[in-house]
């Protein structure tokens, strides 16, 4: 039997036991009618306090040469991000491409996800149109991230883009030499950049258990983002700094110029405290902009730590059949 290509498929897993038999019955069936490819699915246990790493255990009995399964097993929770990395980094296929086991991920549009990887898309990236499990404060503070993240770096990322998306062999290379530890997996992937489309769908309901993300762990990863991602919050003080050093500056001297020096009809109203208060106001700015001094050599330390590549190279073109 001549051998297909290789795909690598990464299923992050935390507590999914009762959404893993009818999620791989599902997916095998899917990725099976696909012509030309073999698989290798491999599923990251999160350190789920449930029977989940049984009921992967059950999957190895249906490994084959075009569909093997790997399971890893974490010692205990270390988070999606951690677990995504760990597959990438453990993937031996051609392109990778990440789902989630609960079913809000549509299995269905693997094979278009496939079809477009194979046209020349480096990275494919499901962007989701509506969540139905979403509430309202998740939705807000959604928004409120990706109109942060635009801002605030140079980083292209598209509102509700997922870690549902597809990968190629270059893309995961240039990912694994990536060794900040706070990270957020789809983020980096975007810094990488390459040649990446977009695809629209709708999120299904989770078909069993609950979701693994609580508000407090999304803001903990937003923070981990907005710091990882753009030196801002370090610079803020010193950029507050100047502003107060240029508002008030001006603002002072006109008090004292006018009240002292010239008898100014406003600046003589001034008491000795508002000029006190004028003056304190002043020197928290010049604090302030010191600070933002300090944070420009912290910025480079930050960026020397990340170890980030001054740049990424695509690799020479090879075809997807090997």
């Amino acid at each position: 039997m001549e051998k297909g290509v290789l795909v690598s498929v990464i299923v992050p897993i935390y507590n999914e036991a009762s959404n893993i038999p009818g999620f791989f019955a599902s997916l095998r069936r899917i990725l099976q009618a696909i012509a030309g490819y073999d698989w290798e699915l491999i599923f990251v246990n999160d350190g789920s306090q449930d029977n989940s790493q049984a009921e992967l255990e059950k999957l190895e009995a249906h490994d084959s040469p075009e569909l093997a399964v790997k399971i890893l097993e974490f010692s205990r929770n270390f988070g999606k991000e951690a677990a995504l990395s760990a597959g990438l980094e453990k993937a031996s296929g051609l392109a990778a491409l990440m789902i989630d086991a609960d079913f809000q991920h549509p299995l269905e549009l693997i094979p278009e996800f496939i079809k477009r990887w194979e046209a020349g898309a480096e990275v494919v990236i499901g962007v989701r149109k509506k969540n139905k499990n979403y509430g309202l404060i998740k939705r807000c503070g959604s928004f409120l991230f990706y109109k942060i993240i635009g801002r605030i770096s140079k980083l292209e990322m598209r509102p509700n883009e997922t870690d549902f998306r597809i990968v190629d062999r270059c893309v995961v290379d240039a990912f694994k030499g990536l060794k900040e530890k706070n990270r957020m997996t789809r983020a980096l992937i975007d810094w990488l950049g390459f040649k990446r489309e977009y695809f629209l769908f709708e999120a299904n309901e989770r078909a069993d258990g609950h979701a693994a993300y609580s508000i407090s762990k999304l803001i903990r990863l937003a923070m981990n983002s907005f710091v990882s991602l753009s030196l801002l919050p370090l610079k803020l003080a010193g950029y507050l700094g100047l502003f107060i050093m240029l508002t008030d500056g001006p603002f002072g001297l006109y008090v004292m110029l006018g009240k002292y020096v010239f008898y100014w009809p406003y600046a003589e109203s001034f008491s000795g405290p508002a000029q006190l208060a004028l003056l304190i106001t002043f020197l928290v700015g010049i604090v302030l902009t010191s600070l933002g001094l300090v944070a420009l050599y912290i910025a480079h330390i930050h960026a020397e730590v990340l170890g980030r590549p001054l740049y990424v190279a695509r690799p020479p073109r090879r075809g997807r059949q090997s």
